[in-house]
Parts: structure tokens; C-alpha cells; sequence
């Protein structure tokens, strides 16, 4: 059997073809397209039409070297689009980094207490979530809200566009912060009390339902006449779990691309007084199991600084940048990566050296200098977020696996396992289309379990080790005192 994973990312998105010959999987990437932002109007939109013709191309062309047995999208969270009462797009969705989102969190907190919301949730106060665009929409009277039917997280509207289905997948859903975390099902009357409607929000369904065949047009292609559509763990970050092979329970796992996800699979959401203090998050896994999760802002800020500092010209690869990274003077200066001034767009090469200044440090000059200060940050928070994980969950935590595009970047992927003091193992770079196949196959009954999966993921894809070196305590307490300094 031959599936297809589209998996969207906030830069790039691309359909892969996975099969499995009973002792290995083989991936072929068929399609690869940019995912760009449009402004428009002084909003941020993703540019949901353009993504579509890229992902019916990519089917094409699986179809067209053979008959594929179904198909699925994974994307980032949170965001989301809004059909009318005949399932039609009704605007291009808002992208997370809109500012419309600003102040949100805390007009959300004066009317439900922020123990009561992460009591409810399990979900982190960050302005991006689902919960906080709707409040937006519903301080400001959006008239979208009134006309919309149905609400559909990105996935399960590319889902939509595909079957014609109207369905909530559960992990994706478990992204917004408008689900209880306990019964798995939509907060429904906190939202009302927020002002919220909550009639558009749809049925929500495990990770692994089949929503039906292609729609006509679609089905009519070469190769395309029985795929049907699946519904993976529609969350990027619950399909690259599934696709990561994970030594033991106290293997962390860290998902590392534009945004990095660092946590551990729990059964049951881990919510108390130390998680809500560091502001981790539960969401849902492809199993049945939960995600306790450290959110870090991740290598946007080098794809971001990237563009800031070469506008002009062609930048430098990303190998070659993490050579002048290299090439620098270690511990120059730190940045706390969750710094409010990093969420959105711009020039964050300009606001990294800011907070330098503003915290009394060094401010690099250069840019290999400004990219250790990065990545050496991201370690660092890596590293302050394995001891919440253990502090919250009460696990021993062992080993870190590192997986997704970051887990190509050798000094990042060092950096980590000598700021953590953890053994560190990475790959495979494509976990997220893994898992994605994954679910796929188990729902065609190729596979068994995730756990198959996940032996079949360590046989088919190598690995490369780190192990810890020199003493970073140091730097440690320095990271410690300029992100308590620096918070915006």
C-alpha cells in the first residue's frame, strides 16, 4: 500500500509518499511548496487557496505513479478557518502571529481566573491559542462570527476540502485551550462565559478516523479513485511523536522546527501548581496518551534573523550559518527565547541585540556571534524546561531525543546535550510525515500500534549521538538571571 502525508508547516509544506515492505518504510517526497504569509488590510493571513492547489498538485503527481491507498494533513495548531452553512470558506484564515491576539490573555483572566482556565484546560496562557483570536473576534463584534456555521482547525479544513467532512480531530482540537483536558470535549461553558458562541464548534474524533473518499473532483485523477482520507495526529506535534522512537518512559522527546515542542508522554494531563508556574501545556498524542509540553519559540528565531540580516541578497544556507555560529566566541550573551518581543515578525536579529543591551550584556556585532547567542539561548531553555518536565510530572528524565528539521543542525543538537547534561540521540529529520504514515497504516491495518511504528521508524532511519561535555552550570545561572531580568 502506498499513503500520502501532507504535512504543512508554517515555512514550507510537502506531500510525502510512505510505503512498507513488512520490515522497513521508504519515503519519497513528490511535492515541496513555500508556505507564505500575506498581509493584507493590516491583517496576517496564511494564504489558504494557494496551500490548496499546492496539495492537490502533490496528490496528482502521488497518484500518478501509483494507486495510494489514503491520505492525511498534519499542520501547526491553534489556528483555524470558518465555513458558511454550505461549507464554504468564509475568509483565508489569521495567522497565530496577527496581532489581534494583544492584551487578549489578560481580558480573558478578568472574567475566568487563570487557576480556574489552566484548571480547565491544561493548556499554557500564550496569546497565540485558538481561545484568544476567538476572544478577539468576539470583543470586537467580527461579523465573520455571526455568519460562520462551523469552525475547523487548519487541518481538518484541508480535511474538509478533501472529503467534504466537518469533524474536530481530537489532537489539533487540543491545541486551542478551548477543550477540557479531562472529558476531551469543548469547554463549552467557559467559552459562553467569555462570550464565545460555541454552535459553530464541530464533533471531535480520535486521531485514525477515516472521513470518507476524495471529493469527485479530486477522485477523478489518476491513482486517486479509492484513496481515502484519514485523520492523523492532525496536530504536526502529535504526528511527529508517533513517529519518534523513544527508548523508555524517560526518554524526553523535542520536536524541533519553527517552533521547538520539548516533553514527555503521560498518560493522564499533568495539570498543578508547578506546571501552571512553568507554563506547560498538555495536549493530546495519537494513542490515547497526553503530552505534557514545554513550548519554545524554536528556530523561527534564526529563520527570522535570517531575513533580517540579508534582505537584499540571497542569505547564507542554514549550514552555513550554524558554521559561523560555530566559529564564534561561546556564552558572548544569552536572549530568553520566550520574550514577547520574538513572537511576532520583524527584525528579530535588531530586537536580539536590544535585549542584550537592555539585560547589560555584550551585544554581538557579528552575525556568526549573534547565531551562538541563539542557539546557545535555545539550549538553555531546553535545558530549564527538562527540570520543569520532571519538577511537574514527577519523572526521572534520562535521555532526549531530538527530532523534525532542527535535528539536522549538529551544534544545536551538541549545544543541547551539553546544556541539558542529557545523552542525546536524533533523528528521524521526518517524524512528523512518519507518524503522520504511520496512522495511516494502522487504520488500513498494516501496522498494529504506535509502538510498531515507532520500531519500525528506529529500523528504517539512523540516528546520530551527542553526549554531554563540559561544565555549563555557569552559564546556567547566567541564562537564568537575564531571562528574569529581560521578560517582557
Amino acid at each position: 500500500m502506498r499513503y500520502a502525508a501532507i504535512d504543512l508547516g508554517a515555512e514550507s509544506g510537502r506531500v510525502v509518499v510512505g510505503s512498507f515492505d513488512g520490515r522497513k518504510l521508504a519515503l519519497d517526497e513528490v511535492h515541496r511548496f513555500p508556505n507564505v504569509p500575506v498581509r493584507l488590510g493590516g491583517t496576517l493571513h496564511w494564504d489558504a487557496l494557494r496551500l490548496w492547489g499546492d496539495i492537490t498538485a502533490g496528490l496528482h503527481k502521488a497518484g500518478a505513479a501509483g494507486e495510494l491507498a489514503s491520505c492525511a494533513v498534519d499542520t501547526w495548531g491553534v489556528d483555524f478557518g470558518l465555513l458558511d452553512g454550505r461549507g464554504r470558506l468564509l475568509a483565508n484564515p489569521v495567522h497565530y502571529r496577527d496581532a489581534r491576539t494583544a492584551g487578549m490573555v489578560e481580558r480573558a483572566l478578568e472574567t475566568v481566573p487563570r487557576d480556574e482556565l489552566y484548571g480547565t484546560t491544561g493548556i499554557q496562557l500564550l496569546q497565540i491559542n485558538t481561545l484568544y483570536q476567538l476572544l478577539s473576534m468576539a470583543q470586537d463584534d467580527d461579523p465573520l462570527l455571526r455568519q460562520a456555521d462551523t469552525l475547523l482547525m487548519t487541518a481538518d479544513l484541508f480535511a474538509h476540502f478533501l472529503s467534504g467532512s466537518s469533524v474536530a480531530e481530537y489532537t489539533l482540537a487540543s491545541t486551542s485551550q478551548a477543550l477540557d483536558a479531562r472529558t476531551r470535549d469543548w469547554a463549552r461553558p467557559m467559552l459562553e462565559r467569555l462570550g464565545i458562541p460555541t454552535g459553530l464548534l464541530p464533533e471531535i474524533v480520535p486521531p485514525g478516523s477515516v472521513v470518507g473518499g476524495l471529493v469527485p473532483e479530486l477522485a477523478s485523477g489518476r491513482g486517486l479513485g479509492g484513496t481515502r482520507v484519514v485523520l492523523p495526529g492532525s496536530h504536526d506535534t502529535a504526528s511527529a511523536v508517533a513517529g519518534t522512537p523513544l527508548a523508555s518512559p524517560s526518554t524526553a522527546f523535542l520536536s524541533s522546527g519553527t517552533w521547538s515542542l520539548l516533553g514527555i508522554e503521560t498518560r493522564e494531563p499533568v495539570i498543578n501548581d508547578v506546571s501552571l508556574g512553568a507554563n506547560l501545556t498538555n495536549e493530546g498524542g495519537t494513542d490515547g496518551t497526553n503530552l505534557l509540553l514545554s513550548n519554545v519559540v524554536g528556530l523561527w528565531l534564526v529563520q527570522e534573523s535570517r531575513r533580517a540580516l540579508w534582505p537584499d541578497r540571497e542569505p547564507p544556507s542554514y549550514e552555513a550559518i550554524a558554521g559561523l555560529a560555530e566559529g564564534a566566541t561561546a556564552f558572548t550573551a544569552f536572549i530568553d527565547p520566550d520574550d514577547q518581543r520574538f513572537l511576532r515578525p520583524g527584525d528579530l536579529a535588531a530586537r536580539a541585540r536590544e535585549f542584550c543591551a537592555e539585560t547589560g550584556q555584550p551585544v554581538p556585532q557579528d552575525a556568526g556571534t549573534l547565531f551562538r547567542v541563539i542557539l546557545e539561548s535555545l539550549a538553555l531553555r531546553y535545558a530549564a524546561g527538562i527540570e520543569s518536565l520532571r519538577a511537574a510530572s514527577g519523572r526521572p528524565i534520562d535521555s532526549l531525543r531530538v527530532v523534525g528539521g532542527g535535528s539536522s543542525n549538529r551544534l544545536l543538537c551538541g549545544l543541547t546535550a551539553d546544556a541539558t547534561g542529557l545523552p542525546v540521540k536524533t533523528g528521524p529529520v521526518e517524524a512528523t510525515a512518519i507518524g503522520n504514515l504511520a496512522v495511516q497504516a494502522i487504520a488500513a491495518g498494516e501496522l498494529a500500534s504506535i509502538a510498531e511504528a515507532r520500531e519500525l521508524a528506529a529500523r528504517s532511519f539512523p540516528c546520530t549521538e551527542y553526549e554531554p561535555a563540559g561544565d555549563w552550570a555557569e552559564a546556567r545561572e547566567r541564562f537564568a538571571a537575564v531571562c528574569g531580568r529581560g521578560a517582557a
